[in-house]
């Protein structure tokens, strides 16, 4: 093999073990919620084959991985609900074409009347349909209905008593987007010095990908707010899991403005524009205060030691030299509006924020 061909099998394999090692918690989980459950049904009940029991423990805990509890009970609602009217229909019915048409109608209109999205109606079909067609002894009664409740209820406490989204996980997201954002900055500062329109085009197109990041954050505050909720173990971490939510907003008007940012250095680099010097030196220090306030947040702690730092660029804002050139001005002007809201996920109430950006000299 040629060194190229080592070196990107190495990182291959180090992105393989990577996935492996987020995953790790998930894998754990489910193979111990699933065995659980097997042991329950099968020692404690006296079933002799409770597949359904593992099938749901799996199922209601790998569907709903890195999700807010509601999607546990949704999936496992689905589940029951399939697997109950499968077992009632079969021991009447029996099985065959028919039977397993009527039973997946009647269980997806079951759910759909209950309210359920998508993904419980989906999951009610497949377990009608298992049922009768994977073990569809008239025999058993309702056994198999009691084995997914055994596998949806462990699943539950599992999901409730270790939940797979871990406190700390908006509080990494959120650092992970302002290192982007200082990255972002950096390149647009290099890229309107050097003239280059191909590579602020390319910034441009940076910037805007950040919006997938912004909606992870959101999801992992929102699950992160209810695990500390429904987990009686968590219920400690409930102050910092507020103070991570309330990064939020801010952030989401940084980024918006860090996109306007990017836009207008994109037009600036068409029109050949002049950008000031001190203009430059300015977004160079914005940059670094913004990779500062992501280190602080990597390390767990609420980034307001950055507050007097912020408030110093703030004050030059007002008298950073300028020419007569629109993309000029607005990018000083948005420079101070994220300055703004970078205080703001430092922890300043926004008025006081907004006051700390003294009136142009």
């Amino acid at each position: 093999m040629s060194e190229r061909t080592a070196r990107a099998g190495w990182r291959s394999q180090r992105l393989r073990v990577s996935r492996w090692r987020s995953r790790l918690f998930m894998i754990v989980q489910i193979s111990i919620a699933a065995g659980v459950s097997w042991g329950f049904a099968h020692y404690v009940l006296k079933h002799p084959s409770p597949f359904l029991a593992t099938v749901a423990a799996i199922i209601c805990l790998g569907f709903s991985f890195g999700q807010r509890l509601w999607r546990v009970v949704e999936v496992a609602v689905g589940v029951t609900v399939g697997v109950f009217i499968g077992d009632v229909f079969v021991h009447f019915f029996g099985t065959g074409v028919w039977q397993i048409m009527l039973v997946i109608g009647i269980a997806m209109s079951v759910t759909t009347w209950l309210g359920a999205r998508t993904l419980m109606v989906t999951q009610s079909a497949v377990q009608a349909a298992t049922v009768l067609t994977v073990f569809p002894g008239v025999d058993q009664g309702i056994s198999r209905w009691q084995d997914a409740l055994v596998g949806c209820t462990v699943a539950l406490l599992f999901a409730t008593v270790a939940p797979t989204s871990p406190i700390n996980r908006p509080r990494m997201l959120a650092a992970k987007v302002l290192q982007e954002a200082a990255g972002t900055v950096r390149a647009i500062v290099a890229a309107v010095r050097a003239q280059d329109l191909d590579e602020t085009e390319q910034i441009l197109e940076r910037a805007r990908a950040t919006e997938s990041e912004l909606s992870r954050l959101l999801t992992a505050s929102n699950e992160g707010m209810a695990v500390v909720r429904t987990s009686p173990f968590l219920r400690r971490h409930r102050e910092s899991v507020l103070e991570v939510s309330d990064f939020v907003v801010p952030l989401d008007r940084f980024i918006r403005n860090l996109r306007v940012l990017a836009r207008r250095a994109t037009i600036a680099t068409y029109r050949h524009e002049t950008v000031p010097e001190p203009l430059l030196g300015l977004l160079g220090e914005l940059a670094q205060a913004i990779d500062d306030c992501s280190s602080e947040l990597f390390a767990r702690r609420r980034p307001d030691s950055q507050l007097p730092r912020l408030h110093e660029l703030a004050a030059r804002t007002s008298s950073v030299g300028m020419e007569a050139s629109l993309s000029s001005m607005v990018l000083l002007a948005q420079v101070r509006s994220m300055l703004v809201d970078l205080m703001e996920l430092c922890g300043e109430e926004y008025t006081d924020a907004r006051d700390s950006v003294p009136d142009m000299d």
